[in-house]
């Protein structure tokens, strides 16, 4: 009888801590700080322009996914593919599983809103769901604006490599100069290019070259002096965040280009510079 009681006991006991371990090991859903939306986190994008977003992520089960959801008030039905347009409104419904695997990081990523997109209010998605099923969700509106800049930024490039200079493995390109925009500038991107893939310069973009730099903070609004190197044969580039240099857009030995790409804030003017070719030797 004793004996009985005592297994029963042990029993009960088990079975006690083997709950309160489990209840121990339960994960805490993911954390999201959204730090940007929209320019200066005003939570308004313009026609033609991009909207910004940034996101502090912490995600204690490990990033499954992140999905970023952008429909018109009142239009609550999921899409399926990635940019829709629907009699002009603007809808987003990607997810990113680039972050998969990670258990914090920084969001931080550009959506072109196009030019033929209704302006008005829409309603923004951010969604982190975690290996483990956890699910966090944030939620805010956002505007679409017409532009209101209809001047483009000016560019002016003060120390570049010269006319097809040659550049060995373990060498440094630099290229400087400054930008400045009547109101507010929007982006800064510099490129290396690869002559033989026959991009146009809209087509330059952080995804299909080499980014020598990726910024979209200046010195002032309106004004930024900007110096940026790179080492030929870097394992990873100078892009927001940064990128593995690897692939169908590693190095190469060739004729390469510098460009500069700059846009504004307030409208959807780019300029971009002239080309300043160099030779890459492997």
């Amino acid at each position: 009888m004793k004996i009985n009681y005592l297994l029963q006991v042990i029993i009960v006991l088990s079975v006690l801590f083997v709950s309160s371990c489990k209840k121990d090991e339960n994960v805490a859903k993911p954390v999201i700080t959204l730090t940007e939306l929209g320019y200066e986190n005003e939570k308004i994008a313009y026609l033609g322009n991009d909207l910004h977003i940034e996101a502090d992520i912490i995600a204690e089960g490990k990033i499954q996914q992140i999905a970023v959801t952008i429909h018109s008030e009142g239009e609550h039905a999921a899409k399926s593919s990635l940019v829709l347009f629907d009699a002009g409104l603007w809808e987003v419904d990607t997810v990113y599983s680039k972050f998969s695997g990670l258990k914090n990081t920084t969001f931080h990523e550009h959506l072109e809103v196009p030019f033929d997109a209704e302006a008005g209010h829409y309603h923004f998605h951010f969604t982190v769901t975690d290996m483990d099923g956890n699910q966090t969700v944030i939620e805010e509106e956002i505007e679409l604006k017409v532009p209101v800049d209809m001047t483009a930024p000016v560019l002016n490039i003060t120390s570049a490599p010269e006319n097809l200079q040659a550049f060995s493995n373990g060498s440094i390109i630099t290229i400087s100069g400054s930008v400045s925009d009547d109101m507010a500038l929007g982006g800064l991107y510099i490129a290396l290019v690869r002559v033989s893939q026959n991009l146009t310069d809209e087509q330059v973009n952080s995804s299909n070259t080499i980014t020598m730099l990726h910024t979209h903070e200046f010195d002032s609004p309106q004004n930024d002096n900007f110096s940026s190197t790179i080492t030929i044969g870097a394992l990873i580039d100078n892009d927001d965040p940064q990128k593995v240099i690897g692939g169908a857009f590693g190095w190469q030995s060739g004729e390469h280009y510098i460009l500069v790409k700059a846009k504004d804030a307030f409208g959807a003017n780019w300029i971009n510079s002239a080309h300043y070719p160099v030779v890459i030797n492997m």
